[in-house]
């Protein structure tokens, strides 16, 4: 709980930063690029290892991160020295649902049987959008233990469209007309 409140704040102060300095898209390619360097155990072992000093760090990280701006590599010598490093990938999601906000983008999460063709995304996304009231990205996934249908998680609301679902309900409703 406390990694994702800190991430939060951490995010929260470099959307500001990025707000300001008219660089939301920058920001948000150089936090993808840090937490994917971060990903590498190798990497990360080394940055967290404790024999070693922050001025080779700093070296090695410059090195590696060449292609970020100069706020976002102060921000990863922040985390070293804090000791937070490993909570980048949550401060780059949690930037990234901020983005979103920002934009008016509501992000859905789509569980479906099969894997949803661009066409299907689309529509998805149209008819998602026209019932929450923003634009919507659809973040597809495949259930193979689904039936058929789809489950959907936007705005913090579960939409069961799954044929199980269907059939559950099809079968309380059998139940009560015995009653």
């Amino acid at each position: 709980m406390a990694k994702r409140v800190y991430a939060g704040r951490y995010a929260q102060a470099v959307f500001s930063i990025a707000r300001e300095r008219n660089e939301l898209d920058r920001w948000q390619s150089d936090l993808e690029g840090i937490a994917h360097l971060v990903e590498d155990e190798v990497v990360i072992s080394l940055l967290e290892n404790p024999k070693l000093c922050f001025d080779d760090k700093a070296r090695f990280l410059s090195a590696r991160l060449s292609t970020i701006s100069r706020l976002a590599l102060n921000l990863v010598y922040l985390l070293i020295s804090r000791g937070r490093l490993n909570i980048i990938g949550e401060i780059a999601g949690e930037y990234h649902r901020l983005l979103d906000s920002y934009r008016g983008v509501e992000r859905a999460r789509v569980v479906a049987a099969v894997p949803l063709g661009d066409d299907d995304r689309l529509m998805l996304e149209r008819r998602l959008g026209a019932i929450v009231g923003k634009k919507v990205a659809v973040e597809p996934e495949v259930d193979s233990s689904l039936l058929g249908g789809i489950v959907v998680r936007i705005d913090g609301k579960l939409l069961d469209g799954s044929t199980r679902s269907r059939l559950e309900a099809l079968k309380n409703e059998i139940a009560r007309g015995r009653e």
